[in-house]
């Protein structure tokens, strides 16, 4: 048991001699600084705090730089922290932080104001895009030197949900540019790990010929070489669906992935795997979307009659056992015979 040398009192518990009251009694808990500066994008409106850049609520973003400024007393601890802000203009508001704070497992409670002055500027994202930075080059092209549009789009949808997606936890990755060109697109980019993510990504997807060209740009002020590369990617002119030729056999393509592909024979329907390495091999022999139809007349068993797309002449075509077989079907004529897709 001690006592107070202020006031006398007996104490369990004491600071620099004094009890818990007359410890608290004039004392500030909190402090704030008279202002504080919070740096708002003016291009993406995202705000700074500390070395991050944060989308938020101007109001929440206000009372949150506030909270961040506040500082306890080493004796103290902050046990919770409410705000509460006071427009003056819309770049100036003050700002009231109200705290309850725990000393010697009492709890007391302290306030401290404190002016948020919002000021305009660029984020180092935001200036790099703005200023057409950018480290690498994607160049998507085809083996048959023209992007048709489906392919162009879905490509260019695929990069921009891969880099949304890789931007959410890294807000330094963007898109700078994308460029239309002879035999395909360009699409600049902020690094040259995006480019590499991409390009691999896009191989993977199409199972397509990948190649890096590093280019020397400059150097940086400590005489480190800098470069940019450039990524191209040569999309295979098969797609999934197409009849193609591989191995002289006539086959449908019927899945596509980074480890190679699989084909269904026309002649039996059976299925069999390709590697990647020989996937260059394939030929395209008829284009999915250049598929006839054919009307279906009858069907029996493993066999189906339809009339001949041309000639409307009644053909025998053979067909798997668990096939769905419909008003119509899709046909291929190979050698001036028939055959039935599924």
């Amino acid at each position: 048991m001690s006592f107070c040398v202020k006031c006398g009192r007996d104490c369990e518990e004491s600071l620099d001699g004094l009890c818990i009251d007359c410890w608290l009694d004039g004392r500030k808990l909190t402090s704030l600084p008279h202002h504080v500066d919070l740096r708002v994008c003016t291009n993406c409106g995202e705000y700074e705090f500390g070395d991050r850049w944060l989308r938020r609520e101007k109001a929440v973003a206000v009372q949150d730089a506030a909270a961040d400024a506040l500082a306890v007393i080493r004796d103290a601890v902050p046990v919770s922290v409410s705000t509460q802000a006071v427009e003056q203009d819309p770049h100036v508001y003050s700002v009231t932080v109200r705290t309850t704070c725990d000393v010697m497992g009492y709890e007391a409670e302290d306030e401290a104001t404190t002016i948020v002055r919002i000021k305009n500027t660029v984020c180092r994202r935001c200036s790099r895009q703005l200023g057409s930075y950018y480290e690498a080059i994607l160049q998507i092209r085809t083996g048959s030197g023209r992007l048709s549009e489906e392919d162009r789009e879905e490509t260019l949808v695929m990069v921009e949900n891969s880099v949304a997606r890789q931007a959410a936890t890294n807000r330094s990755l963007f898109i700078t540019k994308m460029e239309l060109v002879t035999g395909g697109v360009d699409v600049y980019l902020s690094s040259m790990s995006l480019g590499k993510s991409l390009a691999r990504e896009l191989a993977d997807f199409y199972c397509a010929e990948t190649k890096e060209s590093p280019k020397l740009v400059g150097q940086t002020t400590d005489g480190q070489d800098m470069y940019r590369i450039t990524y191209l990617v040569r999309l295979p002119e098969y797609h999934v669906g197409d009849v193609v030729l591989f191995q002289g056999h006539h086959c449908k393509l019927t899945r596509v992935n980074g480890n190679g592909g699989r084909l269904m024979d026309l002649m039996d329907f059976r299925e069999r795997a390709v590697r990647r390495a020989d996937m260059s091999d394939i030929r395209v022999y008829e284009k999915a979307e250049d598929l006839r139809e054919a009307t279906v007349v009858s069907r029996s068993g493993s066999e189906i009659q339809v009339l001949h797309p041309d000639n409307y002449s009644t053909v025998d075509l053979r067909v798997p056992e668990d096939a769905d077989i419909g008003d119509s079907v899709r046909v291929v004529a190979i050698d001036d015979v028939l055959y039935f897709v599924p």
